[in-house]
């Protein structure tokens, strides 16, 4: 039996569909490599859109941030936030509704009160007609009249002439005059204490450069002087003070108190000088920045080398101190804290104080105000509930300042511990869930989230933010010290800067002088006259064991 024959041309089918094959085969790699890379495109723009998601969560949440929840001052939050942080605030608050607005009955005011015995009396002329018919009121029968009182001021220029007599010694002939009382030099003419306390007030009280400062003397005071003696003014006020020691009877008196505050503002110095190299045994600079952080520390924020005004107070604002720093390192913060204050430290969480404890102080209280901060700017990220943990903390730092001050107004000495172990415990128990629930959770903000930042510290500095519960001399806020900083910060926003440190320091001891004396009802003329005379107001000293 034969092979059956080939049919012509069917090798060059087969030849030609094994090559169509190919070019086939060769499509669909070329198809899969396409797909692979474009599914790869489509995972990195899925990847992209996601880390947009969350950069722009990260936005938004910044935005909204206000004084309530962040370190920022209210000076500088946008535009409405007052307004509607006073809404939200009334959402919140639960009001009866027989409760009417504004005081209520027993409420104190602050009005103006008369004035039992004024220097002036005066008589005003009787009225002409009747306010109601308008009838005529001459001869009408005279009633108990009332009566309006003013408050005033009155401005007079005075120019005192001092005659120095010279008397010549009979032994040797020389002549000796009499000497020129304070403020006064002989042979010129010079301001008196009015003048120059008004100088010191409006340029290092009241925030008003020495160009305007000049300007409102002449127009309140109705004497000219120049922006330069203004300057000088408060260069001489402040020279006489350091003279007297008002520096060191401020550390003295800081240094006797069994609980201080501290807090320290970022300013802006336009002095050259570079700031001290860290003290030996401390870290450089990038280490001092991942080791002293403040918590509410930003990004664009001031770093740890930048100059700063540290404030130093007690928590009845009966002593205030300003100083000068060129940087805000342990170092020098350590040197500008009462070298024999071994009490207790108001802080707002920079950990630059932390070495203290090792050799000074006798505990640090970490400010609630901060921490509650803190806790309601973690509220804002969710999703949903998850991060109610820090709103449980913030009711149980709020309850534990209630049940001190509960304590504190029966006379207690020491909080219920029962009391104590269910806060402690509940505390506990809210950061362990902060923690958990933020471990592994996405962030676009740099480092981990928040919340497990936030967490992992409330764990870290638990006993610091419970102090206040065990000693009651401790305020649970850095509040006071705080208020403290609102005049750097308000000078140098009205100012925009110093021009050296030595303006700066001089700027701080003149502030903590008035603002001290006014805390002892010394009245800023008082104080100022004093200085100008050599015999500043000082701060009491402590009583000698």
């Amino acid at each position: 039996m034969g092979l059956v024959p080939e049919e012509p041309g069917l090798a060059d089918v087969i030849v030609g569909q094994r090559e169509l094959l190919s070019r086939l085969r060769a499509v669909v790699e070329a198809k899969d490599a396409e797909n692979a890379a474009l599914r790869a495109e489509l995972e990195a723009s899925r990847e992209r859109e996601r880390r947009l998601e969350l950069r722009l969560a990260e936005v938004e949440r910044r935005l909204s941030m206000d004084s309530t929840d962040s370190g920022t001052p209210s000076s500088k939050e946008r535009i409405g936030a007052k307004e509607a942080r006073r809404a939200r605030q009334q959402s919140e608050r639960e009001r009866r509704k027989d409760r009417k607005r504004g005081g209520q009955p027993g409420h104190q005011g602050k009005g103006l009160k008369r004035d039992p015995d004024p220097g002036e009396a005066k008589t005003a002329e009787p009225p002409a007609e009747c306010r109601s018919c308008k009838a005529v009121l001459d001869g009408a029968e005279a009633v108990e009249p009332r009566w309006a009182q003013v408050i005033d001021a009155e401005i007079v220029r005075k120019v005192t002439e001092w005659l120095l007599p010279g008397l010549a010694c009979p032994c040797c002939g020389t002549v000796t005059f009499a000497a020129a009382p304070a403020g006064a030099h002989p042979g010129a003419v010079s301001y008196g204490p009015v003048l120059n306390a008004a100088a010191v007030l409006l340029s290092c009280y009241g925030n008003v450069p020495p160009e305007r400062a000049a300007q409102l003397i002449g127009m309140l005071l109705g004497t000219e002087v120049s922006a330069g003696w203004v300057d000088k003014a408060a260069a001489r006020v402040s020279a006489q003070l350091g003279k007297a020691g008002f520096d060191d009877a401020m550390l003295a008196a800081l240094a006797a108190e069994d609980v201080l505050a501290a807090d320290e503002t970022p300013v802006n110095v336009l002095d050259g000088t570079a700031p001290p190299a860290p003290a030996a045994g401390e870290a450089p600079e990038a280490g001092e920045k991942e080791q002293e952080r403040d918590p509410e520390q930003k990004q664009g924020k001031a770093a740890a080398g930048a100059p700063h005004v540290l404030i130093t107070r007690t928590p009845d604002g009966r002593l205030t101190f300003l100083q000068a720093m060129a940087s805000r390192r342990k170092a020098a913060l350590a040197a500008g804290l009462p070298a024999t204050f071994t009490g207790y430290l108001i802080t707002d969480g920079y950990t630059g104080y932390q070495h203290l404890l090792l050799s000074r102080l006798a505990g640090i209280q970490q400010c609630a105000a901060h921490v509650i901060r803190r806790c309601r700017a973690v509220t804002k990220l969710g999703p949903g509930g998850v991060q109610d943990w820090a709103r449980d903390v913030i009711t149980i730092l709020r309850e534990a300042h209630q049940a001190v001050e509960a304590a504190r107004a029966r006379g207690d000495t020491a909080l219920d511990q029962q009391i104590l172990d269910d806060l402690r415990e509940r505390y506990d128990n809210a950061v362990a869930s902060g923690i958990i629930h933020n471990r592994l959770r996405d962030w676009d903000g740099g480092g981990n989230h928040p919340g497990y930042t936030l967490g992992t510290w409330l764990r870290e500095y638990k006993e610091q933010v419970f102090l206040f519960t065990r000693v009651f001399a401790v305020s649970w806020t850095n509040n006071v010290s705080e208020r403290g900083a609102k005049a750097a910060k308000r000078h140098q926003a009205v100012s925009g800067y110093w021009h050296s440190l030595a303006t700066l320091a001089r700027w701080c001891r003149l502030r903590s002088y008035l603002d001290t004396a006014a805390a002892h009802s010394i009245t800023a003329l008082d104080a100022i006259s004093s200085a100008i005379a050599g015999k500043p107001w000082l701060p009491p000293l402590p009583a000698l064991a």
